[in-house]
């Protein structure tokens, strides 16, 4: 009953607002002849629960009315955007999105400018234009921190990544996909601030922070590498080589990351270990050495197929194998991305509104399930142009860890032959001692069978001593 309400009174105000275009109702006609209209319905729609179905209406209202009802626009996108996601909207030019003044829609603009690398343009876009209480307000908060940082201005971006943090825990506790939301926000911007200690080589305040990052955490893979390099920085290669050896855990064995073995393989060269930076380069290229030819062949060969990406993303995510060894690491890394995840929890959502639709039975019905595929299209290609983006990213990775291993190599070889004309090779069966080991209040200590651990996982550490002044 309340479903067949819904409808009635949802498209008896859709009636209104298109009234005298005829039976065979021109959506477009209906534009043209009064844009208003458009704001109305998709008030409607919104009001009612359709919110994929109303993007078309607002776009097509922004870019055709020539006066804006602001308050009644800015209603409506704040409503639809805290349920659809910015993405939709992200597409949309500078000039059409400047039409409104709402919260949402100054961020999204900060976001384009920060793209372009206009950070002060972007800034302007955030400064005093965002609520404190607002929805978007923590990931505003966060994208300034990410601008100040690039202006190296430490001081503001600390204390905005540290009212990242707060926002975000304040607006916990709604359950399911918002808290999540939240939840990684928060954690991006404590690695924030881990970032802006690192780049201003205050490397023991980057060390503290980045400990602080719970191992749950969606993002903690990924920024594991980033405290090994802080670890490398700090000259504690011991650390260094324990943070990179969790990737072999089972757990992280989707992570796909050329760049750890770039780091092992400088870690052990500081040590002068050779063989050892000799068994890294060659796993490195017995792993990476094809993926750069491998990977281009085929987004040559699907160009901007935004479909195909789309199924391919897909189906790797429903856990059957696509593809080349090489791209089905990279699809596995890919689908685990919050980003990702994100996107596709938002192409779900619409998809389910289709079956809403498809289950109303009136004239409005198929005008209607045109709106939404448009909005479901778009949600599709949106991710496959994500996953087109993210091989692309990988691909560039992979050539420049290539690089990055070739002039190690021939570093290593010229140490390794220096020491050899000078009489200082050396093998030492005992490779480790505890005497080598440092750590801090955080971290804990466990001693078995040669090995060092600080709780299960990701604070393994080495225990090796530097051949350099033997």
């Amino acid at each position: 009953m309340k479903k067949v309400l819904y409808s009635i009174i949802l498209f008896s105000t859709l009636s209104n607002c298109f009234a005298g275009v005829g039976r065979s109702f021109d959506f477009y006609q209906a534009a043209r002849n009064k844009p208003i209209n458009l704001l109305y319905a998709a008030q409607e729609l919104v009001d009612s629960g359709f919110y994929y179905s109303s993007v078309p209406l607002v776009k097509e209202y922004l870019v055709t009315a020539r006066r804006i009802n602001s308050s009644g626009l800015d209603k409506v996108l704040e409503k639809l955007i805290n349920e659809v996601g910015i993405k939709q909207f992200e597409m949309l030019p500078i000039k059409i999105l400047k039409r409104s003044k709402a919260p949402t829609i100054k961020y999204i603009l900060a976001k384009k400018m920060f793209r372009r690398g206009k950070y002060k343009q972007a800034l302007a876009y955030l400064n005093g234009t965002i609520p404190r209480h607002h929805q978007i307000k923590p990931f505003a908060l966060n994208l300034e921190g990410s601008l100040f940082n690039f202006i190296k201005n430490k001081g503001n971006a600390i204390a905005a990544f540290k009212e990242c943090i707060s926002r975000s825990e304040s607006m916990m506790g709604k359950g399911g996909l918002k808290d999540r939301q939240m939840e990684i926000n928060r954690d991006f911007c404590l690695v924030g601030m881990g970032r802006v200690y690192f780049n201003n080589h205050k490397y023991d305040e980057a060390k503290s922070v980045y400990l602080d990052l719970s191992k749950d955490s969606y993002i903690w893979p990924e920024i594991l590498f980033e405290e090994a390099w802080n670890s490398f920085y700090l000259k504690n290669y011991n650390r260094a080589l324990g943070k990179l050896v969790t990737y072999k855990a089972p757990i992280l064995s989707y992570v796909y990351n050329p760049e750890v073995e770039i780091l092992n393989a400088l870690t052990y060269f500081e040590l002068c270990m050779w063989d050892d930076v000799n068994k890294t380069i060659e796993r490195f290229y017995t792993k990476y050495g094809d993926a750069y030819r491998i990977v281009q062949k085929f987004l040559s060969k699907h160009r901007k197929d935004y479909r195909y990406y789309y199924l391919l993303a897909q189906s790797k995510k429903d856990g059957k194998v696509r593809g080349e060894g090489t791209l089905n690491n990279m699809l596995a890394f890919i689908v685990r991305d919050p980003v990702f995840l994100e996107m596709y929890d938002s192409f779900k959502r619409a998809s389910n509104e289709m079956s809403r639709v498809d289950k109303i039975n009136n004239r409005y019905q198929r005008y209607l399930a045109r709106q939404l595929k448009t909005s479901l299209t778009l949600e599709r290609d949106l991710i496959g142009a994500y996953v087109r983006s993210s091989l692309l990213d990988l691909r560039n990775g992979v050539q420049k860890s290539l690089e990055g291993m070739s002039s190690i190599k021939l570093e290593m070889l010229k140490q390794k032959k220096n020491a050899l004309y000078n009489n200082r090779e050396h093998v030492t069966k005992k490779r480790g001692n505890i005497r080598n080991l440092r750590r801090t209040s955080k971290q804990y200590f466990w001693e078995f069978n040669g090995e060092f651990w600080a709780d299960e996982l990701g604070d393994y550490v080495f225990s090796l001593k530097s051949r350099c002044e033997e």
